[in-house]
């Protein structure tokens, strides 16, 4: 395993993608597989989604997707959060949290949203590590909710 982690935004392939989720598809609670057909989920994510990607030599080993086009409320929306179970604990994925906030603050989103299933406890403190706060909930999941200040909100100086 290549200890050298370069990260870009929407460079995996459809097929990529659906690599990713595959291998990932078991660490997810409940796995993905049980929710959507990851195939098509891959297609929409590849054609719709912003992508924030984490590569060791040309496999995709980390994939933060993200929705920040709801321009009336400015509320961008986090589908998938994925890292290969040998990359994990690596800070990886909070890289990539972190590479998805600053481009949503960029495109004038006031908050980011996401569920996450209710006893997926490494998520969720990652999550709460990144500054989310648990929303309401709906079982299994959990709502959680990022509010993101603007510079004049942070009492940063304007010329």
């Amino acid at each position: 395993m290549s200890a050298v982690v370069k990260y870009f935004s929407n460079k995996a392939t459809k097929a990529e993608i659906a690599g990713l989720l595959l291998r990932c598809d078991a660490d997810f609670v409940p796995p993905l597989s049980d929710r959507v057909e990851i195939e098509g989920y891959s297609q929409k994510i590849a054609s719709k989604a912003t992508r924030f990607e984490a590569w060791s030599d040309d496999t995709l080993i980390g994939l933060v997707t993200a929705y920040c086009n709801d321009q009336g409320k400015c509320i961008a929306y986090i589908t998938s959060v994925s890292v290969l179970k040998e990359w994990t604990g690596k800070g990886i994925a909070a890289r990539l949290m972190s590479h998805c906030v600053e481009y949503a603050k960029a495109s004038g989103m006031r908050q980011i949203s996401l569920e996450v299933a209710g006893d997926n406890m490494p998520a969720i403190k990652l999550y709460e590590k990144c500054g989310f706060v648990a929303g309401k909930a709906n079982k299994p999941f959990v709502s959680m909710n990022l509010y993101l200040k603007s510079g004049e909100d942070r009492g940063e100086e304007h010329e």
